[in-house]
């Protein structure tokens, strides 16, 4: 049976100053892999390898999850990484509200694990991944882009679609393809 790798997620169009952010880290000089601005996307949930007889179900589900919603507004704000600032490995934007992003995640995940897919044993965390830092070289200038970006806005966005994708990995870097597009 053929599979692919699969997540459900919202894309992200980069507005300027994601770019500018994203800039302003290739400058510093800091070992990092950027996020294509083209890849940029919430992750709902992160489905793993998946069989394609799964698409239909999976699109049902998403489609389940959006009852009663309507498309709604999400604000990019503010700049940090996961874990901590000592031991960085994730540089992200944030979200708010997570509320609502929140609960069709939860719903997502649960109708998912009817299929066998494993649920998530972390709480949903809203964030736009932008780089993955592959050592601490430079990471004190990291700090300060990162401390000038912190609270900044980057802007709104209308949320109308949720998409399911597959993400195929190669050398220069993951290729996603939309699979389904669920309207809100």
């Amino acid at each position: 049976m053929p599979h692919f790798r699969g997540f459900i997620a919202i894309d992200i169009e980069p507005f300027t100053k994601i770019v500018d952010f994203v800039n302003e880290i290739k400058k510093s000089g800091a070992s990092v892999k950027i996020v294509e601005l083209k890849n940029i996307h919430i992750t709902l949930k992160f489905l793993g390898n998946t069989d394609e007889d799964l698409i239909e179900k999976i699109e049902n589900i998403i489609k389940d999850s959006l009852e009663n919603i309507e498309p709604f507004e999400i604000e990019l704000k503010g700049a940090g990484v996961f874990p901590n600032m000592n031991y960085m490995k994730v540089i992200w934007i944030g979200i708010e509200p997570v509320d609502l992003l929140g609960s069709i995640a939860k719903r997502i995940d649960e109708q998912l694990s009817k299929l066998g897919f494993e649920k998530e044993k972390r709480k949903f965390s809203a964030h736009l991944t932008i780089a993955r830092i592959k050592s601490a070289k430079n990471k004190e200038k990291l700090k300060q882009i990162l401390e000038k970006y912190q609270e900044v806005n980057f802007g709104k966005i209308n949320i109308e679609s949720i998409k399911l994708k597959k993400s195929d990995l190669t050398p220069k870097g993951p290729i996603y393809t939309t699979l389904k597009d669920v309207k809100i």
